[in-house]
């Protein structure tokens, strides 16, 4: 187990991006009516943010970091570290990172990298982060979070289309003595590498002469080799076997009772998902478990802080235990605990 235990670090705030435009599930053309309510009911998605196709998801983070920089009336040149997490950066290459630390104007002393996690890749973020922080070194750092995980998907492919929604997110966080202790427990298995995945595109395979072609794999359902491939029924038994075990193992290790925890965020994935895990870990007040999925559909990696920023604003400057669970493609999933104490929350930007 990747148990792991940080010290004086302190999230300082927290910003999120998404676009302007609308698209409500209610508008979907290829679900039936009793597809349409029976989807609403048991994801819970009604709305999603979608992206033009000139917005990418580090200019969404681009906008988080700049607004959450100003909030905090942060120096520029006290910023010591940028993590970019995505699965859709700007190229393959260079870094995506390396580009923001350029274009937000920090110093070329900045140290900045790129992580390629989805669901999980907050929490993992946040670990990353604070290990580099922790040692008082480096003193600030950025963590931008987020994904535009709708150029993926196909609108004839109801399996993934009414699923996905786009967003960008910025973390601050700054080296504290005084800080309480952050909570982590990391885990992976590769073997569920084929329950979300994108065929073509990258160095196993590049491009093919077929990579383009729309192909019908079963009624509804159509695509390309370039499009997200995605097992409903596979993730939904990994979320049920794997995410309460590694909740309840953090508790353990963190000697933190369950009942003391003020809210549970979880990755927006799926209401019937993360209500299953809900009654698993027993947690019978529904208003410790917020929801942005309604509004937002699955933001991947920016879900987790997307949901901080619109639903806990107020919550955050108070002192809260808090735990996050992040669980998904790779398979990867996470989860966190720590207090809050004054996490500032800038309103909510849209842009596009």
């Amino acid at each position: 187990m990747a148990l792991l235990n940080s010290y004086n670090i302190s999230i300082k705030g927290i910003a999120a991006c998404v676009p302007k435009d609308k698209e409500l599930t209610k508008n979907y053309t290829l679900f039936s009516e009793d597809e349409r309510a029976l989807f609403i009911k048991s994801v819970g998605i009604t709305e999603r943010r979608v992206a033009p196709f000139e917005i990418t998801t580090s200019d969404m983070c681009f906008c988080a970091a700049e607004k959450l920089i100003s909030d905090l009336n942060w120096d520029k040149k006290e910023i010591g570290c940028v993590i970019f997490v995505s699965q859709s950066p700007d190229y393959l290459l260079p870094a995506t990172s390396i580009i923001l630390q350029h274009r937000l104007g920090l110093s070329k002393d900045t140290m900045a990298f790129d992580v390629s996690l989805g669901c999980s890749g907050y929490v993992y973020g946040l670990q990353l982060m604070a290990g580099i922080i922790s040692g008082g070194q480096i003193k600030k750092g950025l963590l931008l979070v987020g994904d535009k995980s709708t150029l993926s998907t196909y609108y004839e492919d109801k399996s993934t289309y009414p699923l996905f929604g786009d967003a960008g997110t910025a973390t601050a966080i700054e080296f504290d003595e005084q800080a309480s202790s952050i909570y982590f427990n990391l885990q992976s298995d590769g073997g569920g590498e084929d329950a979300i995945k994108i065929l073509d595109g990258a160095a196993r395979n590049t491009v093919r002469d077929d990579t383009f072609d729309i192909k019908e794999i079963e009624p509804g359902i159509k695509r390309s080799r370039r499009h997200l491939i995605l097992n409903g029924i596979d993730i939904f038994n990994f979320a049920l076997k794997e995410v309460t075990p590694n909740i309840n193992e953090l508790f353990q290790f963190a000697g933190i009772e369950k009942d003391s925890v003020d809210y549970f965020l979880f990755h927006q994935a799926n209401r019937l998902i993360n209500e299953s895990v809900r009654k698993k870990l027993k947690v019978l007040d529904i208003a410790k478990v917020p929801y942005s999925i309604n509004l937002f559909g699955n933001t991947s990696s920016a879900s987790i802080p997307l949901t901080m920023v619109t639903q806990l604003k107020s919550n955050l400057q108070k002192n809260n235990t808090l735990l996050l669970s992040g669980f998904g493609v790779g398979f990867s999933w996470a989860s966190c605990l720590f207090k809050t104490g004054n996490i500032y929350c800038s309103d909510l930007i849209e842009i596009g």
